[in-house]
């Protein structure tokens, strides 16, 4: 368990941990876009992982 909590290198990026989050999906969305909502949903969980 404590492994999740390790730095992860991939490529030129290092994670600071190996929790990572699904993409939320179109679906979701009203008109099946990209938008004002997606991005505050995103910003919101910018730390989690």
């Amino acid at each position: 368990m404590r492994e999740l909590f390790t730095p992860l290198r991939l490529g030129k990026t290092t994670l600071p941990n190996r929790l990572v989050m699904a993409p939320m999906t179109r679906s979701r969305s009203e008109d099946r876009s990209v938008g004002r909502l997606t991005a505050e949903y995103y910003s919101q969980r910018a730390g989690a992982g």
